[in-house]
Parts: structure tokens; C-alpha cells; sequence
């Protein structure tokens, strides 16, 4: 009997479009490719330097999503849909060369889930029902499509508690462990499953205590939220607490700090339309980040953190009116 084949699939890693987007593609691919395909899931996270190590793309079949492209001939799939798609013109050059019809790239979805799910069922036949819920979720968080900044903050819902986790969770490996999971199971059951409910009480509550830390440090001029958590063991949060606090702002700029990297976040308020009159992603690829439009990010070296308090202010002032 032969061997089954080996798929690396790389995602956005802490992410819950890169979570959500490797579910399908794990679906489809078992489905529609290759039943059987033994995967090995790799999270990737933005850093200061190339991302992709040598000897990463070791499968028979290697895939990105939600991520970077990569222009190492091993790579046979990607999907993504970030404006800073690309690290090089010449990476880009070598996408628009590609002709083996298995990479993908739209900068007009909100999420890499809905491109995924759109281009696998309308061009090899996946059957995408099973997953409408995960889908629809996907867009909603990764598009930042809430209906206001307080449900956007509550996380009362079993995707964005998920999300939650995914983002937070003090475990290294935890995202490649539920991804099968998250191919079969409804959201309602993903957060009871042990890996994740051990994680999600003491999230929320870290959650709801991040509120109040924010706000005892938001500097707020010209329509701009700053603000640094950088001396706080806080790597993350919710990104929408910012427009809650300060619903009249358009944009938030802030520091963060972790062992991996020194971390701009870029933001722009969705419940205020004057937020999308600068593309943040633009001017985070000026300081060598990326992103999206409307929210992005830079990363530099752990040790750089004064030099990343030094080029967030520096934005902020671009962004005031």
C-alpha cells in the first residue's frame, strides 16, 4: 500500500480566519483532492525577517493560507487576500507568472475563508454547506462586519469566544490541534471540547480586566487612539475595545511587546466612515508592515521596541486631523 501524501499547510497562526480558512481547505482537500492526505499544519506569524524557513515546505503537497506567498517551487496551493500580500515585486511577478491554477489571491474579500470557500466550490465542485456557519463567522470577524462596538466586544457568541482562544491562549500548537475538528464539528461544540475550555474562563475574564487597563492608557487627539501595553503581559486584544471606549475616534494606534517581536497595531474605527479615508495598509508597508486597509500591523525585532514606540507615534501624528 502506498504511502498516504503528506500535506504542509502553513496558516496565519492565532488568527481565526487563518484557523478558519485552514478548516476548509483540510476539508475540501480530503474531499475533492486526495482522501486520506496525512497533514501537518505549520502557524506562521509576521515578523521583522523572511518568515519562511529552509526545509518548511517538506510535503508532498505544501499549502498557504491566509499568509504570505512564497515563490519556493514546493508551494502547490495558496489563498490569501491581504493587500501586503507579496514580500518582493518579484514574488508578485512570479504569481501573476504562475499558470498551474492552484493559487489564489483577491484583496477584495473580507476573509481568506469566504475566498477559499468561493474559489473550491466554484471551480473544483466543494460542496461548502457543511461549513456555511464557519464561513459566515469568518467574514464577520476577520471583516470586522459587528454591528456595533459592544457586540463586537461581548463575546457572547461561540465563534468569538473561539476566536477568542485562538488569539489568546497562553499554548504554543494549540490552533493546529482543533483545525480537524473545525473542518467537522458546529462552533456550539468546538468550545466545549477540552483543548479550548480550559483556556476560555480565565480569557474572558483577562478580557473583561483588559478594558479597564486600556482606558487608564489611551491618549486620544485628532480622531486618534494611542495608547502602548508593551510593559504589560498582554500580547493581544480586542481590537474593538478602542472604538467602544471612544466611539467618535477613526483610528487606534498601538504597542504591544512579545518574545517574538515588538508590535505595531494599526486600526481603523468600522462604525465611523470618516476611518476610510487613509489605507493603513499602505502606510504600514512604508515601515516594512502590511496588512489591510483598514487595519494593519508592523513587526519588529523584540529588542525595537523603543524604535516601535518611536515610529507609532510618528503614525499617529500622520493620522490626526
Amino acid at each position: 500500500m502506498a504511502d498516504p501524501v503528506k500535506v504542509r499547510l502553513c496558516f496565519h497562526d492565532r488568527c481565526f480566519d487563518g484557523a478558519a480558512s485552514s478548516a476548509v481547505f483540510y476539508r475540501f482537500f480530503r474531499e475533492r483532492i486526495q482522501a486520506g492526505a496525512e497533514f501537518h499544519f505549520t502557524g506562521m506569524a509576521h515578523q521583522a525577517r523572511q518568515p519562511f524557513e529552509d526545509g518548511l515546505f517538506d510535503g508532498d503537497e505544501n499549502a498557504i493560507v491566509d499568509f504570505k506567498y512564497s515563490s519556493s517551487p514546493r508551494v502547490t496551493w495558496w489563498f490569501d487576500h491581504h493587500q501586503s500580500a507579496f514580500l518582493t515585486p518579484a514574488d508578485a511577478e512570479h504569481f501573476r507568472q504562475d499558470r498551474d491554477g492552484h493559487k489564489f489571491y483577491d484583496a477584495n474579500y473580507k476573509s481568506c475563508t469566504k475566498l477559499l470557500a468561493d474559489v473550491t466550490a466554484k471551480q473544483f465542485g466543494f460542496d461548502t454547506a457543511p461549513l456555511a456557519d464557519l464561513i459566515h463567522w469568518g467574514d464577520i470577524i476577520d471583516g470586522a462586519q459587528y454591528p456595533t462596538p459592544e457586540s463586537a466586544v461581548a463575546i457572547d457568541q461561540p465563534a468569538t469566544q473561539l476566536a477568542l482562544v485562538i488569539e489568546a491562549a497562553p499554548e504554543n500548537g494549540l490552533v493546529p490541534k482543533i483545525i480537524p475538528d473545525l473542518s467537522e464539528r458546529p462552533l456550539s461544540e468546538m468550545i466545549k471540547l477540552p483543548v479550548v475550555a480550559r483556556h476560555l474562563g480565565p480569557l474572558l475574564e483577562r478580557h473583561h480586566q483588559s478594558i479597564g487597563m486600556m482606558r487608564d492608557r489611551m491618549e486620544v487627539r485628532g480622531g486618534v487612539i494611542f495608547f502602548a501595553l508593551s510593559d504589560l503581559d498582554l500580547e493581544g486584544y480586542n481590537k474593538f475595545i478602542p472604538y467602544m471606549l471612544h466611539p467618535d475616534a477613526r483610528y487606534s494606534v498601538s504597542v504591544l511587546k512579545s518574545p517574538t517581536r515588538s508590535k505595531i497595531s494599526l486600526g481603523s474605527n468600522p462604525w465611523n466612515p470618516d476611518a476610510a479615508e487613509d489605507n493603513l495598509a499602505s502606510l504600514a508597508e512604508k515601515y516594512g508592515g502590511g496588512g489591510h486597509p483598514r487595519v494593519a500591523a508592523i513587526s519588529l525585532e523584540p529588542g525595537d521596541l523603543e524604535r516601535a514606540k518611536q515610529v507609532a507615534k510618528e503614525i499617529a501624528a500622520k493620522l490626526r486631523r
